[in-house]
């Protein structure tokens, strides 16, 4: 068994995301859950009084002043936070992360008040649909975990519509939380002793090592991440998940991709 080691985060978030409806409505698919040092992960909510859900923009904006705070933060969300090589090559999209975000947010304004993914696909606002994308276009860490692409709308366990939502959010945060946050691996694969990272999970590889405890499914994605997060941090695992074993081209093609944390 390996030895534990000591912490290098002082606290672990996992988010289950949705792209339902717009980025200020209220949504039960959205959860968080926090683990404080070495202690399991409880639920966050929006209001004290436990009932309120969040939005996809309060969630950032929580999410910014935790990464605001002097503890160093893991934090792991379930959406794709880019796209397959196939689209940078048919659809000539900036070979650099920051610059894929804010073309993406130019197209796809699903951050924006009143604007859902649903708009951008029919054409009521932005202009996502010069390029759609298309379902058969994977990611390597998407071929390898099984995950569907993230241009795989309207199926079941799609994250198409979360990533779509959520990939504006991203810019939000590395703005926000600027040289205090890695977004892992498109800053590095190996982030900086002092900085807090954000990285993209599959609470489904690991869910089942958890048990459910009463919590509905979502519930139990955001527990999963957080406490999965924290675990690996603990016992030592966290430092192989940040540096999986690519080949050269592999590695190149996921610096712009993006990986899954913890998929080999």
């Amino acid at each position: 068994m390996r030895a534990a080691s000591r912490l290098r985060f002082d606290r672990t978030i996992g988010v289950d995301y949705s792209g339902a409806a717009t980025a200020t409505t209220p949504l039960s698919g959205l959860r968080v859950y926090r683990a404080d040092g070495d202690r399991p992960p409880v639920e966050v909510r929006p209001a004290a009084d436990g009932r309120e859900h969040w939005s996809r923009r309060g969630i950032a904006e929580w999410l910014a002043a935790r990464l605001l705070e002097p503890a160093r933060t893991l934090v792991g969300i379930d959406h794709g936070f880019s796209f397959p090589l196939r689209a940078f090559e048919t659809d000539g999209l900036p070979r650099a992360w920051p610059a894929f975000l804010d073309q993406f947010a130019a197209h796809w304004p699903t951050d924006a008040d009143g604007v859902s993914v649903q708009d951008v696909r029919e054409r009521r606002a932005g202009r996502g649909s010069t390029q759609p994308g298309d379902p058969r276009w994977r990611r390597i860490t998407e071929q390898r975990a099984r995950a569907k692409s993230v241009f795989h709308f309207d199926v079941p366990g799609s994250v198409a519509k979360s990533t779509h939502a959520g990939l504006p959010w991203l810019r939000f945060l590395r703005r926000a939380a600027g040289a205090r946050l890695h977004c892992w691996p498109f800053d590095g694969w190996e982030p900086a002793p002092e900085r807090s990272l954000l990285a993209e999970v599959y609470p489904s590889l690991v869910s089942h090592a958890f048990p459910r405890e009463g919590r509905n499914p979502d519930q139990h994605d955001a527990y999963t991440a957080a406490a999965w997060l924290r675990q690996a941090d603990r016992d030592g695992t966290l430092a192989a998940f940040l540096m999986p074993s690519l080949s050269a081209a592999e590695r190149a093609a996921a610096e712009l991709e993006g990986w899954i944390l913890g998929v080999s």
